[in-house]
Formats: structure tokens, sequence, C-alpha cells
């Protein structure tokens, strides 16, 4: 039996989930019966893309289970988190969000209050969370995201909160219910969960092993979304280079664009995230031949010292990553680079934070998040000692940042005068009558024109170059 079947979710479970669905659609309709009024579901997503994705499902199953939607959690009769734990921030925003939800307990006590997602696969803060906030009623992992209509009910019917958080290697769910946030970007997920335990990452422990979706139904989700008039598609994955391992069809990556590329319709290809140590010739040269993969190359180095590379347990060289790069500005001359980059790993000299410095002054990224190591605990780097000081690391975030703007001005302005092509998605913060959108190299375009033009392309010639985006006029 292959990795990948050992991942799938039975129907039987599926079919279950089914039922709990009409269930919970039962009891909003005869809350509505009572009432006059809907239920009302706000579920926010923090952290990265995926989480976005999750997000989405999410808002399918409960669109199902008979919510309807607010924008605020004040008015709602059910408010789901879906949290994100790679940085500190992000927890204590959660924090302090669900505190600021008693006061809406209080006034509606029959809210539902739910919690999901990555810091929820963390012993120490679920039991944090199950004495501190006594109020929040269900609490539900990354494992068991397709479970949530019988969670749900649950929480409705037997007056107990319930806590789903289960350690597993990870599942893959296919034909969930997407309610997209928008009508013209879409987030695909290829792949899910991550292999590679770099030892400041918490993902591996709450994501789970790397399993790769079919590319049947990858390419059966496009070809929808292409249907409905999607322009740009981003695949997801913690490591897009990893997929296919464990599938068994014969298909990897590069393969998986390729197919996608070969689809009919207009429309164009992003995807993240993309580890330097699997990123590799091939890749290049199929970004370079597609014509619907967009020229915009993510490739997170997160420090320029091979000693700091070493401790982080990437598997790669700093010589490695620039033979890579090297290579991308050779095959793809207009490709634009963007990166993540982590200041003040644990023991960092200001040595090692120079050899960052030299490195983004070689490749010239167009722009990078950038961050300041955050302590995950559970990770291999959070039982290092640590020597640097918080003055240093602060310093020379602030002096990266500088830096980086310096770069990414002179590179903007290398377009000014030349005429790209921009999708539109909405109204620019330019100005009222300005619209934005994105060059196929991920660079954010403002341009004057009329509302009727989002969700389509056009060119437009650049006229101004400002630090975080171009300014210019439609041809």
């Amino acid at each position: 039996m292959s990795e990948k079947n050992n991942f799938s979710v039975s129907e039987k479970e599926i079919l279950e989930q089914k039922e709990f669905t009409e269930k919970v659609f039962a009891l909003n309709q005869e809350f509505f019966d009572k009432n006059g009024y809907q239920r009302l579901a706000y579920i926010k997503s923090y952290g990265c893309q995926g989480n976005v994705a999750d997000g989405e499902k999410l808002k399918g199953m409960a669109a199902n289970m008979g919510f309807g939607f607010t924008d605020t959690a004040d008015n709602a009769d059910f408010v789901l988190y879906n949290t994100c734990a790679v940085r500190e921030n992000a927890e204590d925003r959660i924090y302090g969000n669900v505190g600021a939800l008693k006061h809406y307990k209080r006034r509606n006590p029959d809210m539902i209050i739910g919690l999901c997602g990555c810091m929820m696969q963390q012993p120490h803060i679920v039991e944090k969370l199950k004495k501190s906030f006594p109020y929040v009623d269900m609490i539900f992992g990354t494992h068991v995201l397709h479970k949530m209509p019988e969670i749900v009910y649950e929480a409705y019917t037997s007056g107990k909160r319930v806590f789903e958080t289960p350690q597993s290697k990870g599942v893959i769910v296919e034909d969930l219910p997407v309610r997209r946030d928008g009508k013209i970007k879409a987030w695909v997920p290829i792949m899910y969960g991550c292999n590679n335990f770099c030892t400041y990452c918490i993902v591996p422990y709450v994501r789970g092993r790397e399993r790769s979706r079919k590319s049947e139904d990858i390419i059966n989700e496009i070809k929808a979304l292409i249907k409905d008039g999607y322009k740009e598609i981003t695949l997801l994955g913690q490591n897009v280079n990893s997929y296919g391992k464990g599938l068994e069809e014969e298909i990897n990556f590069s393969k998986l664009l390729r197919r996608i590329n070969d689809l009919d319709g207009d429309f164009r290809i992003r995807f993240m995230t993309s580890h330097p140590k699997d990123a590799s010739k091939e890749l290049i040269d199929t970004i370079a031949e597609c014509r619907k993969v967009c020229k915009h190359i993510h490739l997170p180095v997160q420090s320029g010292s091979d000693r700091i590379l070493k401790l982080m347990n990437r598997h790669y060289t700093r010589a490695d990553y620039l033979k890579l790069i090297s290579y991308a500005k050779e095959k793809i001359p207009e490709a634009s680079f963007t990166t993540d980059i982590i200041v003040g790993f644990p023991n960092e000299t200001r040595e090692d934070f120079e050899a960052t410095l030299s490195l983004i002054k070689q490749v010239e990224y167009d722009s990078m998040f950038s961050f300041i190591y955050s302590k995950r605990v559970g990770t291999k780097a959070a039982e290092m000692v640590d020597t640097t000081s918080d003055e240093d690391k602060g310093r020379w975030f602030r002096e990266l940042l500088e830096v980086q703007k310096e770069i990414g001005i002179n590179r903007y302005n290398r377009y000014v005068g030349k005429t790209v092509k921009v999708l539109v998605d909405g109204e620019g913060k330019s100005g009222k009558e300005y619209l934005t959108g994105r060059t196929d190299n991920f660079i954010i375009v403002d341009f004057i024109g009329d509302k009727s033009l989002i969700g389509s392309f056009v060119n437009v010639k650049i006229t101004k170059a400002l630090n975080w985006a171009l300014l210019g006029e439609i041809i």
C-alpha cells in the first residue's frame, strides 16, 4: 500500500460528516422558524495561505450547515478562529481576540465559540485554553477539520465542551465544500504537511507528514476554477518541490506545472513555497518554458550564513542557493525574486548577519518577508541556549529593512517606461480613482481606471516607482 493511501479519509467517514451536516442544518432551520432570522457565522483565519485555504473549506462546511455569514464577531451566533502557530505574535493575537469574546458570550449565551487549526495541535496551548477560557465551546486540530459538522453538532446538543486534537501523520480529504473569499484569485493546496524539520519551525509537528493530492483531483479542481472565471491560481504546499512523493503515479512538481499550463483558458499560475534544497534546474526550466507560470520565484533562504543554515537544518549551503539563483537569472532574465529571512536565530553573530546582508545584496530581491526569530515550544531551536541580545536582534532587523528598501527601489525603477501586464484585483491605495493589481512578477501596480476592469488583464505603462509599488497608466 502506498503512503498516499495511508493518509486517505474513508468514504464512510465522509458520509458520516454529511449526515452531521444535515443534522446541524435541521437545528439551524428550527432556530430560524422559531426566531425569524438565520444564525450567523464569523470564521476568521490567521497566518499563511494554507490556513486561508483551510478557512475557505470551513466556511463551505458552515454554509452547508445552514449558517449565514457576518463580517464581525459581535453579532455572530457562531465564532470560529482558525489559528496559526508559526510566530508568537500570532498566538498572542488569538488570546486577545478570544478574551474579547467573553463579553459577546455574556450578551448572547447561545453563542458557540470555537478554535481550530495549528495552535490547537500543541498540548500546552490547549491546556491553557481549557483553563483560562472556559467559555470556549469547542477546540479541534488540523487533522480533523473535515469533522467540523460533527463537532458543531456535539457542541449544540451535548451541553459540554468539545475537544478533538488527535496527534496524526495527517490526512487528505477531497470534495469538501469551499466558500472562496474572492472571484479572481484562488488557492489550491496540492500537498499538506512537511518532512523537513527545520529546527525553528513548528509546522511538521502541527501539520503532519508530507502527503500529496492525486494530480487528477488537482486538475479537476483547477478546471472548475477556470470555468468559473478565476484568473490566478496559486498552488500551495509547505514544500511544493516535494510534490508527488508517495503517489502511485509518476509525477513531480514540474510535471504537474506543465499539465496545468496546458489547460485551456486565460489564467496564470503561481506557487508557494519552494524549498531551496529541493528546487532544481528542471523546475527553473519549467518556469521558463511555461507561458502561464508566473516568472516570480519565492525561494526562502532564511540566512546567508552557512553556520546558521546548518543550525537551522536547512540542508543547503549559501553556495548551493546562489548557484540556483544564478541559473534562474540566466534562464529567466525577467524573473523577480522574493525570500524569507530570519534575523536573530539563537547565537547568531554579527558576522553571520553580515553574511545575510551580503547575500541579499548579491541576489537583489524585489522584496522579502523578514522576521525576528520567534521561539516555538517543541522545536529543536527552542532548546538552544541563546546568547544574542534582543537589542542586537532589533538593530540588525532594522538594518536589514533599510538595505532591502534601497535594493527594492532600485529594482522597481527598472520598470519605469516599460509596459507590463497586470491582473486587476481591486481598488488601489493611491486614491479613490485608482485600481490596483499585480504583474506576473508579483509587483503591485496602481493606475487610474474604471472599476469594470476588476478581474481582467490590462496593459499598463509604468510612469513612477514607489518603494512599495509602481504607478502607471493604461495603454
